[in-house]
C-alpha cells in the first residue's frame, strides 16, 4: 500500500511533467504563469541568439515616407466647405463651396474606410480633397460624421458616415445632380452620410472620360437635352 504523502508527490509530478510535454499545457499556457520564480536558463555556450528582426521598423519608416509624400493640393483642389441643405426635388444634400452636388459610391467600404474609385474613374468622379490636417467649415453637417481617408496616390479625401465625397463630372452648375443612380451605385449623398433616394430616375450609363475624343461632344449633347447619360435629369 503506498502511504498518502507518496500518492500526492507522484500526482504532483505527474501534472509538473505534463506541463514540459508539447501540445499537453492548457489553453492559454503560459510558462511564466506557472514558472515566474524560477531564474532565467542562460543560453548554451554554443548557442547564438536570435537577432530581433528589422522588419517592423523598416516598415514603419516606410509608412512614413508615404505619409510624408503626400502631395500638396492647389487652391482650387481643395473642398473648403461642406454645406447640407435642401435641392429642389431632391431634398437634404450636401454641396461644397461652389454649391456642387456630392455623392457617395457604393463600392467603396466603411470597414476599413476606402475608396475603390481611382484612375478614369476618379476623373469622371473627382474626389472631395483637403490637405493633410485641413478641415473644411460646415453648416448644417455635423462634425462627429466627417471624416478623411487617404487614398492610393496619397492625397487626403473627405469622409461623411465613414463615406468618400465625390464631385460628379456630368454636373455643369450648382445644384444639378445628374449623377443620382448613374451605375446604379452612385448616389447624392445626405448630410448624415447616408443615400438620399427621394428621387431615383432609372439606372443610367456616366459621361465619358473627360478629355476623351468624344467627351466634348457628349457634353454638347447633354447641355442641350438632345441625348446622352444622365440627359433626362436636367435637375
Amino acid at each position: 500500500m503506498v502511504p498518502e504523502k507518496r500518492k500526492l508527490m507522484v500526482v504532483g509530478g505527474a501534472i509538473a511533467a505534463a506541463f514540459m510535454l508539447p501540445g499537453c499545457a492548457p489553453a492559454g499556457y503560459n510558462a511564466a504563469d506557472y514558472n515566474a520564480g524560477a531564474p532565467a536558463q542562460e543560453p548554451a555556450a554554443n548557442e547564438v541568439e536570435a537577432e530581433p528582426s528589422a522588419e517592423p521598423e523598416a516598415e514603419t519608416e516606410e509608412q512614413a515616407e508615404q505619409e510624408a509624400a503626400a502631395p500638396e493640393l492647389a487652391a482650387d483642389e481643395v473642398t473648403t466647405e461642406l454645406v447640407g441643405k435642401s435641392i429642389p426635388r431632391m431634398g437634404k444634400a450636401v454641396v461644397d463651396q461652389d454649391g456642387m452636388v456630392l455623392y457617395r459610391f457604393d463600392k467603396d467600404t466603411v470597414d476599413p474606410v476606402a475608396s475603390n474609385c481611382d484612375g478614369d474613374c476618379a476623373k469622371i468622379w473627382p474626389p472631395a480633397l483637403v490637405n493633410e490636417g485641413e478641415e473644411p467649415e460646415l453648416e448644417g453637417i455635423s462634425s462627429d460624421d466627417l471624416g478623411t481617408v487617404q487614398r492610393k496616390d496619397g492625397t487626403t479625401q473627405l469622409t461623411l458616415g465613414d463615406w468618400p465625397l465625390y464631385r460628379y463630372a456630368g454636373d455643369k452648375k450648382a445644384g444639378q445632380w445628374r449623377g443620382q443612380n448613374v451605375g446604379g451605385t452612385w448616389f447624392v449623398v445626405s448630410p448624415d452620410g447616408k443615400k438620399n433616394l427621394t428621387c431615383l430616375p432609372p439606372v443610367s450609363k456616366p459621361i465619358p472620360v473627360p478629355g476623351g475624343s468624344d467627351s466634348d461632344e457628349k457634353s454638347e449633347s447633354e447641355e442641350s437635352g438632345s441625348g446622352g447619360a444622365g440627359s433626362d435629369y436636367q435637375y
